[in-house]
């Protein structure tokens, strides 16, 4: 196996899974967004979001906020610094990855 294939077993898992990427994604475009919008952004349920947030929050890429507003309550989150660098490197390592690979594609 070449190199740059080898090295895609080296991408975050955290970030790399589809629901956390999308999130972290989203996240990335704003200062913060409230969780029902990324409920909706994303189509997750609110169980699967909030699993998938809490996974984020406990690997410090995400912080999250409770709060009421009035008496409603309201989830926050937002990206940590850790949060913003880790998304921003996960699409430089993705880039790399691809131009490598396609670097290594024979011409058809």
């Amino acid at each position: 196996m070449s190199k740059p294939f080898k090295e895609f077993t080296a991408i975050d898992r955290v970030v790399h899974e589809p629901a956390r990427l999308a999130l972290l994604t989203a996240l990335s475009a704003c200062e913060s967004a409230d969780f029902l919008y990324l409920q909706r952004l994303t189509g997750l349920s609110k169980g699967n979001l909030s699993g998938h947030l809490t996974k984020l929050e406990g690997a410090g890429l995400v912080q999250i906020d409770k709060h009421f507003v009035g008496k409603v309550p309201q989830t926050t989150a937002r990206l940590t610094d850790e949060g913003r660098t880790a998304i921003a490197q996960y699409w430089q390592h993705v880039d790399r990855l691809r131009e490598a690979s396609f670097r290594l594609a024979p011409d058809t």
